[in-house]
């Protein structure tokens, strides 16, 4: 029979069933893909969210404590201007904010402010989880002696007894190491640590080989438990100034910013404050360390002038009462006084004579510190002080540096050049001064010397009386001459003031810094839907299976022509047994789509194969059989799977005869023909398994068959072995008019599309066409196949209709209402 107007196939055009092949991403059913999993997404987001909730409510705040320095650059040195022009511009020695920097961070300055705080003895209170660190207010406090060995780093667990005991534990042993006073920056380790005792009494000594100290009661109460841990100066120095943060407000203002991020703001503000004091404190040092050196080199020299002093004015009074002598004449008090005036000189010149020779030792030595300054001296030269201050401030700068820089830093290295520049000037200018002070002295010892001469013309008395007057007056010079410069330097020292001030004392936030309650509670969340997002995204990433029919389309090389929804009845053929069902229609619309696959056909012979077993293959070809039959077309299905036949089982039959049993005797075909008990649909099956079944369908007597076959039937159904399994099935398609592969949704791997693509590309098969069955309802890829039909018909004012629609998802119900 012919199916009426059939349109003439013309295979040079595109065929109608062709899909786009283009790549696109369909955003729809990637969302539909996730939204399947709903419920697991909103209980991960939940769980997300809830772990950030009891993260911020366990976790110890921290808050920023905040203070600001100015660094004020000092005031030209004397002579300044001739040293500039003397070639030595820029070595001034001004504050420099990199500088300051380095030494608000230093180590040695961290040191000695904890030195003055009681920052050793870290207590703790028992919380939820962990215990949480306390500051001020302790219920206990624990003095340690710090010269002694101290086992540091452990907790160490107190439990109040009564108003007089208390229990001691250690709750990590191994926790511990040992703190030496005398290597102070290397603790040795220790295996385990352990009290040798339990019970010990408030306000007496606890002492080991490698502990003591001694607990004092504050205000704990009978069974409070409190914990403890002694830690080392050096160790919370290191820690404190990685924890410390110190930067400019801007890149040109000299205004330092200092930060400490701590949970304890109280502790916080002390250490800032203490730091900033111990800071200018250190500056003022460095500034009063000149006038100290010249009041010890002045008491120094007072030592031994005192005494000739004390010689000299002994003398002159035994002289005057001994000879009954006073008074100089006239003669001698004139020449007295012009040898007063040269002694002075020569005194004054011997002065800086010494100094100089010192100040050249001292270069030639390549000393630090002790360095007075020649004005003290008498020395008014002022390129040799402008020197010597800018000498000393440059020394004062390289100790900073070299407290937080090695050597081979760029910072120290040239500080380095510029104390050798100094010093090479100053030894340049010191060697020219000690020669003219040397030609001064000569100078006054020549008239010195005619001065004497004047002397010895006067009478010995006098003579004796003028030298004893002469000696007291050069020492007497001499020692007021220091005591004034020794007044000088104190006042000096006295007036001295910071160069740096505090501008704002330590203060802390409100709101810690730390936990950010709003951001974890974000990030939780995001977590929350990242994590099953992303593992929903990897499994269906490293799904091998087929899923998606738009996937499928892309990857085979043929029409996807029909998709089969999933089979929810219980027998294997619900055309038969439930023609209502929406898998029904599937096999409706695919018999309706064979007009077109095949027109103009008065008989039609169709095949069915798969890459392997359990596709459905079995299931669609019986099915489509059945499909036939309803219509009235005399339908035969043939079994031809001779190596794991299925089709006698799902029909009830017994499967004792067949295609084997006509291939490989002499019965003739229509005596293996069985009928399905259903009207226009036999059956022949593949009979008893034979050992070359392979053979058997390659026979020319099978074409025979089959000829014969297509005379008899309006349709033919070949349910054929898997292609991807058997060889024999590959000859089979030449007796087909349209062929079909089957695939199954969620168990055809994704690789078995290359089987088909081959057969079209290497097998020169034509006609063939895919079929994606057991389309799943739980799977959200935007096809209406199997999600639902519904259709009615009336005949004489009677209607007889029905409606199969699937409980869907209110988002997939909506999307189908939208469409």
């Amino acid at each position: 029979m012919m199916y009426p107007n059939s349109p003439q196939v013309n295979t040079n055009q595109q065929n109608p069933f062709l899909v786009n092949q283009e790549d696109e991403i369909d955003l729809k059913v990637i969302l539909f893909n996730y939204l399947q999993y709903w419920p697991v997404i909103l209980i991960c987001a939940f769980l997300g969210t809830l772990g950030a909730y009891f993260f911020n409510r366990f976790t110890t705040p921290v808050y920023k404590v905040e203070s600001t320095v100015i660094v004020k650059d000092e005031d030209k040195a004397l002579g300044a201007d001739i040293f500039e022009s003397a070639g030595f511009a820029g070595l001034q020695g001004k504050s420099n904010i990199e500088n300051e920097i380095g030494v608000l961070k230093s180590y040695s300055l961290a040191l000695a402010t904890l030195n003055t705080l009681d920052l050793n003895v870290q207590y703790f209170q028992e919380e939820f989880f962990t215990p949480r660190q306390i500051y001020g207010n302790y219920p206990v406090f624990v003095k340690v002696d710090w010269t002694k060995k101290q086992a540091v780093g452990g907790l160490i667990k107190l439990e109040v007894i009564d108003d007089a005991s208390f229990e001691l534990s250690i709750e990590d042993p191994e926790s511990f190491q040992i703190f030496n006073p005398q290597d102070p920056n290397f603790k040795s380790g220790m295996e385990s640590f352990t009290f040798p005792q339990t019970v010990y009494q408030f306000g007496k000594p606890i002492s080991g080989e490698v502990f003591e100290f001694t607990v004092e009661k504050v205000s704990a109460l009978p069974g409070e438990v409190i914990y403890f841990r002694m830690v080392d100066n050096p160790s919370l120095a290191l820690s404190l100034i990685t924890d410390l943060s110190v930067s400019p407000s801007n890149k040109q203002s000299s205004i330092l910013n200092l930060s400490l991020e701590t949970p304890l703001r109280r502790m916080g503000v002390d250490y800032l404050n203490k730091l900033m004091d111990t800071y200018l404190q250190r500056e003022l040092e460095e500034k009063n360390r000149t006038s100290e050196n010249t009041i010890r080199f002045i008491d120094q020299q007072l030592s031994g002038i005192t005494d000739s002093l004390r010689g000299s004015e002994n003398k002159l009074q035994k002289y005057r009462s001994e000879n009954r002598i006073f008074n100089l004449s006239q003669e001698g008090s004139i020449i007295f006084e012009q040898l007063t005036e040269l002694e002075k000189e020569r005194s004054a010149a011997q002065l800086n004579l010494k100094y100089l020779q010192t100040l050249r030792e001292y270069l030639n030595s390549g000393r630090n510190g002790d360095l007075v300054a020649p004005s003290i001296m008498g020395n008014s030269d002022p390129l040799l002080n402008a020197l010597v201050q800018n000498f000393s401030e440059l020394q004062a700068q390289r100790v900073q540096i070299t407290a937080n820089f090695t050597e081979q830093t760029p910072q120290v290295r040239d500080i380095n050049a510029k104390i050798q520049s100094v010093a090479n000037a100053l030894q340049e200018n010191v060697g020219s001064a000690i020669t003219n002070t040397q030609n001064l002295l000569a100078d006054v010892n020549g008239r010195i010397r005619m001065i004497e001469r004047d002397i010895n013309q006067l009478p010995q008395t006098e003579r004796d009386l003028l030298g004893y007057q002469r000696q007291f007056t050069i020492n007497e010079n001499i020692y007021i001459y220091f005591l004034q410069k020794k007044a000088e330097a104190e006042i000096t020292m006295a007036s001295n003031m910071p160069s740096n001030v505090i501008l704002d004392y330590a203060k802390s936030g409100q709101q810690p810094v730390a936990p950010k309650r709003s951001l974890n509670l974000l990030i939780g969340l995001i977590l929350g839907l990242i994590i099953p997002i992303g593992l929903i995204t990897v499994k269906d990433f490293l799904n091998t299976k087929i899923e998606d029919p738009k996937d499928l389309e892309k990857q085979i090389k043929v029409p996807l022509i029909g998709m089969i929804g999933r089979n929810n009845s219980d027998g294997a053929l619900p055309v038969l047994n439930n023609p209502r069902s929406s898998v029904t229609e599937s096999f409706r619309s695919l018999r309706a789509d064979l007009t077109y696959l095949s027109p103009q056909k008065e008989n039609i012979t169709l095949l069915f194969t798969s890459s392997i077993s359990g596709e459905g293959k079995t299931f669609v070809s019986m099915n489509m059989a059945s499909v036939f039959a309803l219509m009235g077309k005399k339908t035969i299905l043939i079994g031809l799977d001779l190596r794991k036949p299925r089709i006698a089982q799902d029909f009830g039959l017994t499967n004792d005869k067949g295609m084997s049993t006509a291939l490989s005797s002499n019965i003739s075909w229509k005596e293996v023909v069985k009928s399905s008990s259903y009207e226009n649909l036999d059956v022949i099956l593949s009979g008893p398994i034979p050992p070359n079944p392979a053979e058997l369908l390659l026979q020319e007597k099978f074409g025979k068959i089959i000829q014969e076959v297509k005379k008899e039937y309006d349709v033919v159904v070949f349910d054929c072995p898997p292609v991807g399994l058997v060889s024999e099935t590959k000859e089979l398609f030449a007796f087909a008019d349209v062929s079909f592969y089957v695939f199954r949704q969620g168990y055809s791997m994704k690789g078995n599309t290359q089987i088909l693509n081959n057969l079209v590309e290497k097998g020169n098969i034509t006609k063939i066409y895919g079929i994606l069955n057991d389309i799943h309802m739980d799977k959200g890829y935007g096809y209406g196949y199997g999600y639902g039909y519904g259709y009615g018909y009336g005949y004489g004012g009677n209607t007889y209709g029905y409606h199969e629609e699937v409980q869907l998802p209110w988002w997939k119900r909506a999307l189908r209402r939208r469409s």
